[in-house]
This record gives C-alpha cells, sequence and structure tokens, in this order.
C-alpha cells in the first residue's frame, strides 16, 4: 500500500497541472469550480457546474505497447541515449588530450573523482547565492505574516476570497504596502544607492500614464520611453554617478592626474556601495516589462471604466485566469504603491515569471485559489530534481569550460561537436529554469500565482512555433498582449496578409533579440526564428491535417520529417543566438558537411531526431486522450 501511494505521489509530481493549473484548466473557468468538481467527485456526488476535458476527437490510439513503439524503446534506451552521453563524457575526462587546455575553468565537485564545471557566470552566480535566495524564500513569507499580525485586517475580513469587496479591498491594501515596503529595502539591499536611479526611472515611466498626457499618446509615449531606457542602460553601463558627477564638473576633474573635484569623489564613493548586485541595469530589463504591463493596463482601463467583474456577472472571488488579466483594476488601484509594489515585487523582481498588473492586484485582492499546499511542495520537488540533475550534467560533460578556453573545434569529430553543442543548449535550458522554478517557488509560498516559465523539455520540441510558445511563457504571453494582438496578430490567407504578417513577426522578435541583449548575435537569431518560422507554417498550408484524416500514419511520417528538419533549425539558430555564435555554427557545419564521418554522423542524428519526435509525438497525443491540447 505504501509503495502504491509513493507511485501515486510522484505520478502526480510529474502532472502538468502540478506545473501550473493554467496547462489543464482552459483560461475561462475559474479553478474554484475545478477544485468544487474534483471535491464532489471524491463524495460520489455529480456536479454539473464543469465539463470536464473530453478526449479530442482527431486523438489517435494508444502506441505506446505497439511493435513500433517498443522498437523505438530499444533504439533509443539501448543505442541513442548512451552513445550522446558517452560521446560528451569521453571528450570531458582527464585523460582526453585537450583537458589541460580548459582545466583551469573546472571547479572542485562533490562527486567522488569528478570536478564540476561553473564556468557559466550567470550558474555560477545562481548557485552561490542559492542558500541566501532559500532563505529569502522562508524569510519574506514570515515577514509578510508579522506585517499581517500587526496590521491586521478589519474585523470579520480575515477571508477575503469570500468576503465582501469591502474585505478584499482591506486584504489588497495590506498586502499591497507590505509589498511597497519590502520593495525599497530590497532594492537598497540589492543596488545601494543605485536604487535612487532605478526609482526614478520607475517614477517617470509612472508620469507618462498617470501624468495627465493625452491620453492617445500614452502607448507610444511608454514604448519609446521603455526603449530608450533598454538602450541607455546598456550604453551607459547603468549611469555611474562618477560618470554623471563629471558632467557637471568637467573632464579635467577626473584626472587621475589631479586631485578630484569634491562632486567627482562623491560620485566614487556613491558607485562603492552598490548594495550585492552593482550592475543593476543587467537584470532590469524584466522591469521594463512590468513598466510598459502598468502602462498599457491603466490606458485600457480608461476605455473601460464602466466594466467591472459584478458588471459582467462574474464572482470577484472565483475569477478564471483570463478575467484576472483581461478585466481591469479598479482605477484608485492604479496608484504609486501598488505600481512599486507591483514592478519591484521580491519574488519575480530579478528573474520572472512575468504577471501583469491587472492579474497581480486581482490575486492581491483575492487569494487565487490555485494556491494548494500539496501543489506547490510537489512543484518544490521537482525543482529540487532539476537541480540535482543540472548538477550531475555539469561534473560529467564540461562543454562550458571546453567553450571558454577557446576551443578548436577542428581537433573534434563531428558527433563530438554537434553533441557537446546540444548538451550546451541543455544547460542554457536548466540555468534559465532554475532560477525562474526557484522565485515562482518563492511567489507561490507568499501566496501569488504567476504562469509557469517552461512548458517543456527543450529536447521534448519539434516545432518552431510550438517552442516559441512553451519556451519562457510568460514572457511569450507578456508579447502576445502588449505586441502581437495590437499589431494585429497574423493571418496567411492571402499575400498582402502573409507580408503583413512576416512584420508583424519580425517586429516582434527584433524587439525580443534587443531585450535580451543589444548584440549582433541575438539581433541574427531573432531574424533566424523568423525565418524558420516560415517553412512550417506553409507546410501546415500546404498538407492540411484534415486532407489526410484516411491516412493518419503517412501523414505523422510526414510530419516527423519536417519536425527533424525543424530540430535542425531550432539548434541552429539558437547556436548562434545563446552559444558558440555565427562563428561557431560555421564550425559546427563545416566538420560535419565536408568530412565523410560527418556526413555518416549527419544521417544517424537525423534517424535519431526521428525516432525522438515520434515519442514527441505520442506525449501530445496522449494529453489530447485527457483533453489536453497545449498547441506546443
Amino acid at each position: 500500500m505504501a509503495r502504491g501511494r509513493l507511485h501515486t505521489f510522484v505520478g502526480h509530481m510529474f502532472d502538468l497541472d502540478t506545473l501550473d493549473t493554467r496547462f489543464t484548466t482552459p483560461s475561462g473557468v475559474p479553478y474554484k469550480t475545478v477544485i468544487d468538481a474534483r471535491n464532489n467527485g471524491a463524495n460520489g456526488k455529480r456536479d454539473d457546474s464543469f465539463n470536464a476535458p473530453k478526449p479530442d476527437k482527431h486523438a489517435q490510439p494508444s502506441k505506446w505497447a505497439t511493435p513500433e513503439f517498443l522498437l523505438y524503446y530499444v533504439l533509443l534506451g539501448g543505442f541513442i541515449f548512451p552513445s550522446m552521453f558517452w560521446v560528451t563524457y569521453s571528450v570531458s575526462r582527464p585523460s582526453d588530450p585537450r583537458y589541460g587546455k580548459y582545466e583551469r575553468f573546472l571547479s572542485p565537485g562533490w562527486i567522488p573523482g569528478r570536478k564540476i564545471d561553473v564556468s557559466d557566470a550567470q550558474y555560477s552566480t545562481f548557485r552561490n547565492n542559492l542558500p541566501f535566495m532559500a532563505l529569502l524564500l522562508v524569510l519574506h513569507p514570515l515577514l509578510r505574516r508579522v506585517w499581517e499580525a500587526v496590521n491586521p485586517l478589519p474585523r470579520g475580513a480575515g477571508s477575503a476570497r469570500a468576503g465582501s469587496p469591502e474585505a478584499a479591498n482591506a486584504r489588497l491594501r495590506q498586502r499591497t504596502t507590505f509589498d511597497y515596503t519590502f520593495a525599497i529595502i530590497y532594492l537598497i539591499a540589492l543596488h545601494g544607492f543605485s536604487a535612487f536611479k532605478i526609482l526614478l526611472i520607475l517614477f517617470l515611466n509612472f508620469k507618462i500614464a498617470t501624468g495627465g498626457l493625452p491620453r492617445k499618446y500614452i502607448p507610444a509615449a511608454t514604448w519609446t520611453f521603455n526603449v530608450c531606457v533598454l538602450f541607455a542602460n546598456e550604453l551607459c553601463r547603468g549611469y555611474k554617478f562618477r560618470s554623471i558627477a563629471l558632467l557637471f564638473a568637467g573632464p579635467s576633474a577626473g584626472d587621475m592626474l589631479s586631485d578630484p573635484s569634491v562632486l567627482v569623489r562623491l560620485g566614487e564613493w556613491l558607485d562603492s556601495y552598490g548594495g550585492i548586485m552593482s550592475r543593476w541595469q543587467i537584470l532590469f530589463n524584466i522591469t521594463i516589462l512590468r513598466l510598459v504591463s502598468f502602462n498599457l493596463d491603466y490606458y485600457w482601463s480608461l476605455n473601460s471604466r464602466s466594466s467591472s467583474p459584478l458588471e459582467k456577472q462574474l464572482d470577484p472571488a472565483n475569477l478564471s485566469e483570463r478575467d484576472r488579466v483581461t478585466i481591469s483594476a479598479a482605477p484608485g488601484d492604479y496608484c504609486f504603491r501598488n505600481y512599486i509594489g507591483y514592478t519591484i515585487y521580491a519574488p519575480l523582481y530579478l528573474t520572472g515569471p512575468i504577471i501583469t498588473f491587472n492579474e497581480y492586484i486581482s490575486q492581491s485582492r483575492y487569494k487565487s485559489a490555485t494556491i494548494e499546499t500539496a501543489r506547490t511542495v510537489r512543484y518544490a520537488l521537482r525543482f529540487l530534481l532539476v537541480l540535482l540533475s543540472m548538477e550531475v550534467l555539469l561534473h560529467y560533460d564540461y562543454v562550458g569550460a571546453i567553450t571558454k578556453a577557446g576551443a578548436d573545434w577542428s581537433s573534434y569529430t563531428a558527433a563530438q561537436t554537434s553533441l557537446l553543442s546540444f548538451f550546451n543548449l541543455h544547460i542554457i535550458w536548466m540555468k534559465l529554469l532554475l532560477p525562474w522554478r526557484l522565485f515562482r517557488l518563492w511567489a507561490l509560498v507568499d501566496g501569488i500565482d504567476p504562469p509557469e516559465n517552461m512548458l517543456r523539455c527543450v529536447s521534448n520540441n519539434y516545432s518552431t512555433l510550438s517552442f516559441w510558445r512553451a519556451w519562457h511563457r510568460s514572457y511569450y504571453r507578456w508579447l502576445l498582449r502588449y505586441i502581437y494582438i495590437p499589431l494585429g496578430g497574423t493571418n496567411f490567407r492571402s499575400w498582402r496578409d502573409s507580408a503583413r504578417s512576416v512584420i508583424t513577426y519580425l517586429v516582434v522578435f527584433t524587439f525580443v533579440a534587443m531585450w535580451h541583449d543589444i548584440q549582433l548575435n541575438l539581433l541574427i537569431w531573432g531574424w533566424l526564428i523568423v525565418f524558420f518560422f516560415l517553412p512550417e507554417i506553409a507546410a501546415s498550408y500546404i498538407f492540411p491535417r484534415h486532407k489526410w484524416e484516411s491516412r493518419p500514419t503517412t501523414y505523422r511520417m510526414m510530419c516527423c520529417a519536417g519536425g527533424v528538419a525543424n530540430v535542425l533549425m531550432m539548434v541552429s539558430a539558437n547556436l548562434v543566438g545563446f552559444a558558440v555564435g555565427w562563428d561557431g555554427l560555421q564550425s559546427i557545419l563545416k566538420g560535419i558537411l565536408y568530412d565523410y564521418s560527418g556526413l555518416l554522423f549527419l544521417v544517424t542524428a537525423c534517424a535519431s531526431l526521428f525516432v525522438g519526435i515520434q515519442v514527441m509525438f505520442e506525449v501530445r497525443e496522449s494529453e489530447l486522450r485527457k483533453g489536453i491540447s497545449l498547441k506546443c
């Protein structure tokens, strides 16, 4: 019986519902309805108020136990997976002749006989600060409890979820006042005197929306200001106080051969107190998204002042996820206190995930029904498993150190180069996944449920369009709401619409590239993504699924061949943007295409991808059989 309970617990831990209820509940359905239906089902009662997801009529019968998939299991478990790991491990052993060239970038590891590759600055920073972040994850919610004890809700307002609007407003004030107070302290601790630069940027953005600017100019002014801040932060390197002082004191005052002026010395002193993270501009890009969200949510609220959940006959304590995002907050909610509490909300400030202002206010007013202790515990365990996987991988695959040491890729075989690059993408995926999940876990513990950023493993993607929807999902949703939909979306039914749609994609991904960093590699990456969208979109029109309903196996094989091409293109684009750059990609392609062994590896790799994509197809079909359609 204990084994059965353990098996059930592990099964639930890997449910999509554990990651995010948004994946398993339609966006227009309040989650409280799901809970009621679940509880009634457990009690043997029928509940017709919620239509549970029904199997998709297009879902194919299960193939998990067919001879075809038994062959795939043998190939994956007996050859493909072991070969992939062995190739990367073999070049990461001390016996490899190139080991001495990158050994200096390795650190002592906790697995006996192995060092660990923490040469990546992002992951190394995260790893070193993990104990402090874990302490904050515990301390911050505890401080909120103390705050709530010192500043209790009015009598009778203890249960805001089911309470009156007055009780909900009291809960909103209680939470946002704490968020505002903690945000100021948090900002100063993180960035020292640079916190005042951040507050100035926030104040200017706030005045653009609420300072009396004619309403029609708010969107253009918001975008102009925030894009300029994006560039200025990078070009001015965080606006050093010394550099600002030099503007007023004159360049001669900063000459090291003479005594600096009092103003310059003051600037240097202020720069010396930069807090825990003196380079605040590095992670400020995520805050830019919240600045845009506040201003545009406020702008759209001006056109819907008469709209409210009650007027739409909705229970404001039990809104669906879609309604929390789209229904504007009350006019009084767009105040400076709530604005600062939202933009510098501690659990999500550094890396996200991204939550819109409307949803932040809604969840602060009424606790989301999706916040359940059992799910949060399972989510925490999944985070720990990913952390363990990352640590083990970095003990046996030294691709980061090899790349940092300026590897001579011509000394590696095509298989070694390709698989090192492939595992490099997995390391990139996990180094982003870990902070996102940790900070989302912090938010869940604190009572806010932001969207999950990663739906699929990087190895579980065969579609360029679907990959984009599943990778950094909260950012994808932000782009949809604030750029893609306002630009008119996409439509490929005519040549004119197709041209406009391509331009829309280019605008979106040019912003995405600039938002990540102002580098040519990332700009090329963004345009490559758009270019790689086009074959998939064209294929969906040329080979529509409904015309192949009588030949599902043939259609599946055709789609799989297209998926192999998509994977190769996605790997290439992401290597350019986030790993080896354009020159590195050219070296890899040269090693593959100009040698017989390289071509043999390419054929083997494509065959392996074909097998893997068939499994990916079946994973999605199994979701459809449960009534879950994620479109990614």
